[in-house]
């Protein structure tokens, strides 16, 4: 059984490299397997782990594969943040678009996504991704970046002082559970709901 089990597997990494060979008019495709490749490995490894070798081996695809899409490791690392970002966008504006009241309405939605991360950890590449990417200062300032349009485009509904201490509250108690440093913290899902009633207070603090 386990014989069959690893000429299996080693069949299907010979057709994946297979493929790479024949992709030239499947770039898209191609250039999404290198970026999720990147990101489990990142998520696996830290951003050691993730080599043009590495990444080439793991999508199926030549070095040269790879250098088409991508000029260095850098530019790939660049697009596997930016489609977190994307993703991140992506989920925050299903859950505005569901949200009828207006004040607060990205701050909740903010806080959504924070918790389904830390409810999903173990099912999800999200939070061992953000922690790799935590190691690279240039995509800390992209986060910051990112959040600061976002704040911005939605100053008018989410600016209030209680906006704020829950969008810091829900950050803390994402990086908590990302360390595994959750000893005095409640359930997540009462804080969850504890921040969302929050949002829904004018002036209360």
């Amino acid at each position: 059984m386990t014989k069959q089990t690893t000429t299996a597997h080693s069949l299907r990494e010979a057709l994946c490299c297979e493929r790479g060979y024949k992709r030239k008019k499947q770039p898209e495709q191609v250039r999404a397997a290198l970026i999720r490749c990147a990101a489990e490995l990142a998520a696996r490894s830290g951003l050691t782990g993730v080599t043009v070798q590495a990444v080439s081996a793991a999508a199926g695809v030549t070095k040269g594969g790879f250098f088409h899409h991508f000029p260095h490791k850098q530019a790939l690392l660049d697009a596997v943040f930016a489609s977190f970002l994307a993703e991140n966008d992506q989920a925050i504006d299903r859950l505005m678009d569901a949200d009828d009241l207006p004040s607060g309405r990205f701050t909740r939605a903010y806080i959504g996504v924070a918790f389904d991360d830390i409810l999903q950890a173990d099912k999800s590449l999200l939070i061992p991704l953000s922690l790799s990417m935590m190691a690279s200062p240039e995509l800390c300032e992209r986060w910051a970046a990112w959040l600061a349009e976002r704040l911005q485009r939605h100053q008018e509904t989410d600016s209030l002082p209680q906006h704020e201490v829950a969008r810091l509250a829900a950050d803390g108690v994402w990086l908590a559970y990302s360390l595994g440093n959750t000893h005095g913290i409640r359930d997540p899902l009462s804080l969850k709901n504890h921040l969302l009633t929050l949002t829904r207070e004018r002036n209360s603090l």
